[in-house]
């Protein structure tokens, strides 16, 4: 594209500086022959009123001579006899043109220029008192008829080749802003498709170009984006099998003794190590939990009893006491129905993984005009460092925890614009109130507070 470009300058400046050069230079031609032959009128002007008063020779002689043509030889008289037996023709100066042209100006009486050797010769024809025509030769030499015509051709010449390298400079200069910023997108599309993720291009160059620049640096982020929620899902979804798994194992407990016992053991203890590495080995992002349109959400008391009687089974057979508040009347949140079960069994799946058998714990719902807050508490000897275990994957614990329950809560009350804190509780041990917001605006403005402060970390952590 650039040496197309390049190409069409260089055709269309040539093409305008010989269309206006040609014609220029013919008029520079003419302009300089004008100059000449009027120069040359004007000094056979000078002998003309000379010839009306006088046709002696010494006085035209003198009155010649006295002129720039007639010192330098260039200018001549012709005056013919009066017709009487004794008067001949008089000529001063040195005759160059031809007899018959002579002739013929003295009869049209027009002035006239001829070829003579060397240059032209301007006939001029002047009436004197006698009332015959004489006749005015200057000479114009082909130099003076020339004269700065070569001068001026050089530099029309230099002009329209200035104009042309100028044009095609400029062209290269356009070509190549036009070239380099398709380039880079070319050359970062490639990456992309190799799989270099975090391929980008530059938003430079002309508007077309930096739309496509836009474009294609959104569709990568975009892309990103679906790959990091995919391999979210997967290890959300893993992690969701943490429930059944913990079921499985505390009823694998409980079978005693025997080779079917230790074998269904063994094969619940392999089930979650699987699931572990599932999780271990799936990337993180941040896909979206809150439910969007109208009438979406779930009601949050019928979810906590729900899933409360589920794990009472469970409490039972640990001796646990349980405890539950705040769900007598619906309360509606804005998140989906699964993920607030996801997030309900992930907190309650921490109380039973994480503390001994016998451990209380309770599960209070409190409703309020802007938000929605569950509280889950234990009686157990609580998290020594609540910013850790907040950290994805980042358990704190020893027993392969993955450490993904805590960040799949803070998910879920992020997206509704609320937080997850962690503190100790009025049984003695841990507490974890989730703060769900009511206000869908909520969400937008912390999605952006997380982005700033995701900023600011990597700051802190690249100057470190």
């Amino acid at each position: 594209m650039r040496w197309a470009l390049v190409k069409v300058s260089l055709a269309v400046t040539v093409m305008v500086v010989l269309a206006f050069a040609i014609p220029l230079g013919m008029v520079i031609k003419e302009m300089a022959s004008d100059r000449a032959f009027s120069n040359a009128e004007r000094q056979a002007a000078t002998i003309g009123p000379t010839l009306t008063v006088t046709t002696e020779r010494r006085l035209l002689e003198r009155a010649v001579k006295s002129t720039p043509a007639g010192s330098a030889g260039r200018m001549a008289v012709h005056i013919p006899s009066t017709g009487e037996p004794d008067s001949l023709p008089l000529e001063i100066g040195m005759r160059r043109a031809a007899a018959e042209d002579l002739a013929t100006t003295q009869r049209i009486g027009k002035a006239s220029i001829t070829e003579v050797t060397g240059g032209s010769a301007l006939l001029q024809p002047t009436a004197i008192g006698t009332g015959q025509i004489a006749v005015i030769e200057i000479f114009v030499p082909e130099g003076e008829v020339t004269n700065g015509v070569s001068t001026a051709w050089l530099v029309l010449a230099g002009v329209g080749i200035a104009l042309i390298l100028g044009s095609v400079a400029v062209a290269d200069r356009l070509g190549a802003r036009m070239v380099q910023p398709a380039q880079r997108l070319a050359g970062a599309a490639h990456e992309l498709g190799e799989g270099k993720l975090g391929a980008r291009v530059p938003e430079e160059g002309p508007a077309e170009l930096r739309s496509a620049a836009v474009a294609f640096n959104s569709m990568a982020d975009q892309v990103v984006q679906l790959l990091a929620n995919e391999r979210e899902l997967a290890a959300d979804l893993s992690h969701r099998l943490r429930t059944p798994l913990t079921v499985l194992r505390l009823n694998a407990a409980s079978l005693g003794e025997g080779s079917v016992a230790e074998q269904t053991r063994a094969a619940v203890a392999q089930l979650e190590r699987e699931v572990d590495t599932i999780i271990r080995t799936a990337r993180e992002s941040k896909p979206q939990t809150a439910a969007t349109g109208p009438g979406a959400g779930c009601d949050a008391a019928e979810v906590v009893r729900e899933r409360m009687e589920f794990w009472s089974a469970l409490a039972e057979d640990e001796d646990r006491k349980v405890r539950v508040a705040g769900v007598e009347r619906p309360v509606r949140i804005p998140v989906a129905r699964p993920e607030l079960t996801a997030a309900l069994d992930a907190l309650l799946g921490n109380v039973f993984r994480h503390t001994s058998e016998g451990t209380a714990f309770s599960v209070d719902v409190h409703n309020s005009d802007d938000a929605v807050i569950v509280l889950v508490s234990d009686a157990g000897p609580g998290i020594a460092d609540p910013d850790a275990a907040m950290a994805r994957g980042n358990s704190g614990a020893r027993d392969g925890s993955t450490g993904l329950g805590l960040d799949i809560v803070r998910r879920v009350a992020e997206s509704t614009g609320g937080d997850v804190r962690i503190g100790r509780s009025v049984l003695g041990g841990t507490e974890v109130r989730v703060w769900i917001g009511l206000d869908p605006r909520e969400a937008g403005r912390v999605e952006r507070r997380r982005g700033h402060r995701g900023r600011v970390a990597g700051r802190r952590r690249a100057s470190v």
